[in-house]
């Protein structure tokens, strides 16, 4: 079953950095700063290359994590079947075409079909895929595809409106866009609950 104590011991969440990861990112970080005209060996870079390396594992850390057992950690029986809508999930990735960082925020909701999962299990999830190159489109289906797959629930939502650096940095340069993308399984395929979903996340409740 997917309560079991296996399954509740499956995901355990660290920070640790590779050692041998870290030298071989933080040669190649001092060569991108030589390339660029920096004198790597003034005082303020020359932990530079360490901490950019050391950054880049963190921000990337999801490629060693399961979305999949984070979910099985924390599912649990219950005979509840309405919408349970977590929003307003704080987004940080990094855009996998320019590896510059896009940032917002993440709704979350799913019809429970005899299981509930633990309320914080669904921003870690969030951060399993964010936590990757990413381009948000996929991000939205991968948050989405994970909570179908496994809690199997009567249906996801997955709504993310973010600010793409990329577009406020460079290119365009249109500091005040927002992309807004979404996923949908199941009941939420309905009008009825789409639209309530999307009175939920636009209503501020507190």
């Amino acid at each position: 079953m997917p309560n079991t104590t296996e399954n509740k011991m499956a995901y355990k969440k660290s920070d640790v950095y590779d050692d041998a990861l870290t030298k071989r990112m933080e040669a190649d970080y001092l060569n991108i700063l030589s390339s660029l005209g920096e004198d790597a060996g003034r005082e303020g870079l020359l932990k530079t290359p360490e901490r950019a390396a050391k950054a880049m594992q963190f921000l990337t850390q999801g490629y060693s994590q399961d979305a999949a057992a984070i979910l099985n950690s924390a599912m649990f029986r219950e005979d509840y079947s309405e919408m349970v809508l977590v929003k307003d999930i704080e987004v940080y990735s990094l855009c996998e075409h320019h590896i510059l960082p896009f940032f917002g925020k993440a709704h979350v909701a799913y019809i429970p079909n005899g299981q509930i999962v633990g309320l914080s299990k669904i921003p870690r999830v969030v951060d399993v895929f964010a936590r990757r190159l990413q381009v948000q489109e996929r991000l939205t289906i991968e948050v989405r595809d994970v909570i179908q797959d496994t809690l199997k629930p009567l249906g996801v939502a997955v709504v993310i409106e973010a600010h793409h650096m990329c577009m406020m940095m460079r290119g365009v340069q249109k500091q005040n866009s927002l992309t807004t993308t979404s996923a949908f399984t199941g009941q939420f395929l309905k009008n009825e609950t789409r639209s309530e979903f999307l009175r939920l996340i636009g209503s501020k409740l507190h």
